[in-house]
């Protein structure tokens, strides 16, 4: 499960960040975060916006909607989703966790 938080701009999602995979995906759930492999090396934050731009493309939402608020340097990663809802969240990330 999950561990996803109601935020006053939206919601906190925790991201389980595997840099320089190969390939960009979102692949389940570790440890109550959502594991998100991508293929850019954690060099000047490239990993940290490859990172972004797939869960914005895979949940449907703006890239411009999500900001990594704490773990920059860190593989567990707290990404803010703005203007969505926990159960919005919820609900888009259901599939991946089949």
């Amino acid at each position: 499960m999950i561990a996803l938080e109601a935020h006053a701009e939206g919601t906190i999602l925790p991201v389980r960040a595997h840099p320089a995979a190969r390939r960009n995906e979102i692949r389940g759930e570790q440890e109550g975060m959502l594991k998100v492999s991508v293929t850019q090396a954690p060099e000047k934050g490239k990993a940290n916006k490859a990172i972004v731009e797939c869960v914005a493309k895979n949940l449907g939402v703006k890239k411009s909607q999500i900001e990594v608020i704490a773990g920059q340097a860190s593989h567990h990663k707290r990404l803010l989703i703005r203007g969505a809802s926990v159960e919005e969240i919820a609900a888009a990330i259901a599939p991946f966790l089949e």
